[in-house]
């Protein structure tokens, strides 16, 4: 396992962390947790080098922060670091905030929690955050030693970003990054601007949600077949964030055990300046490919909604080009009909989408497109 240095601390941590929101369920419900194979993971991660364990108040309906703390017993606390989220979102007062966090260290059976992070941080929520003065919260539960470090997870705007980066002595923050979001929310630019302001940059949706560990479309195996050290789409994604400095950690929501072995094993051999510049090369052919693969150029601002007719139109567009990009049609067409009053085909013509599109995008034309591709 090869180690980076966290920010301004002195922890040096592990290449890889395991995110505990994918963890092996029973029945189908994401709420009942396989305990035996989760913990066998954990375990299995742990004696193999990985020392940050990620989970959050939400994940698995609650019983993520559940299953961490029963698989840290035995030794095993004193191993790691834990990272878990306060769900902003259902935090109104500092009563609020400390339910939960009480909670929270109860569940994971714990005295204390090495990283905390306000979680999903976007324009609204830090709005509210602010209101609440949430920062004399954060002093408060630092000062009785119940966290030791402060952070927070991110979805929104790169100004958005830098303004909460810029607007407290944070330690470390959580982004969405991988090789086809160097510009989506904090992006390149935000990951090169906390890590320059000293922030360890923790990276999550490595492999997009695990679409990039899926079988490529053809035009994608194509171009990674020309590189002179075969690899797999995961091993790439994975070392071309771990060639960046800026990058501390990155989090893999790992489901079975071999994956956790496959990613130890990857973890173990990348590090800053592993790849060439003709491998670098690849990746952005590779990216560039993808973007072509993409049916509709959507950025889903959301400006065209809500249609009269109760359509989901960036939905309908985003499943359309991710059945395209990611080689998984039968998933996305099965998600288009669960949708039944969401879908294009309710489409009218109206044509009132149009006259708000920033994109100028012939929406009623593609509609008809997602209809059609899905009912093949």
């Amino acid at each position: 396992m090869k180690y980076r240095p966290f920010g301004k601390t002195d922890f040096m941590v592990s290449a890889l962390g395991f995110g505990a929101m994918r963890l092996p369920i029973l029945d189908g419900d994401y709420s009942k947790i396989d305990e035996e194979k989760a913990i066998e993971m954990l375990h299995f991660a742990i004696d193999n080098g990985i020392n940050y364990i990620d989970t959050a108040y939400v994940y698995h309906g609650g019983n993520s922060e559940v299953l961490v703390g029963k698989a840290l017993k035995g030794g095993y606390r004193e191993k790691v670091k834990i990272a878990t989220k306060l769900p902003v979102w259902q935090v109104n007062n500092f009563d609020d905030a400390d339910r939960v966090l009480d909670e929270q260290l109860k569940r994971l059976d714990t005295s204390y929690i090495d990283f905390y992070l306000l979680h999903a941080l976007n324009k609204d929520h830090w709005k509210k955050l602010k209101e609440m003065n949430i920062f004399k919260w954060v002093e408060k539960v630092l000062s009785e030693g119940k966290i030791k470090y402060i952070g927070f997870s991110f979805h929104d705007d790169l100004n958005t970003f830098k303004e909460i980066v810029d607007s407290y002595n944070w330690t470390f923050c959580q982004i969405q990054y991988n090789i086809l979001n160097r510009n989506y929310q904090a992006g390149e630019e935000g990951l090169k601007y906390a890590a320059a302001k000293g922030l360890a940059v923790i990276i999550m949706e490595p492999l997009l949600g695990g679409r990039l560990a899926k079988e490529p479309p053809e035009e994608i195996k194509q171009l990674w077949n020309q590189a002179k050290n075969k690899r797999t789409p995961v091993e790439w994604a994975l070392s071309w964030l771990w060639n960046q400095k800026e990058v501390s950690v990155v989090l893999s929501g790992m489901s079975t055990l071999e994956q956790v072995k496959e990613n130890i094993e990857y973890a173990s051999k990348y590090e800053v300046g592993s790849l060439t510049e003709e491998e670098l090369e690849l990746v952005e052919k590779v990216a560039q490919k993808y973007n072509e693969l993409r049916k509709v150029n959507c950025t889903e601002c959301k400006y065209c909604m809500p249609c009269p007719q109760g359509i989901d139109i960036p939905w309908n567009f985003s499943i359309y080009n991710q059945a395209s990009m990611y080689n998984i049609f039968e998933e996305m067409k099965n998600d288009y009909l669960k949708k039944e009053k969401e879908r294009a085909e309710n489409c009218v013509e109206c044509g009132v989408c149009e006259t708000k599109c920033p994109q100028n995008l012939p929406i009623r034309e593609i509609l008809k497109e997602v209809h059609a591709y899905f009912s093949k």
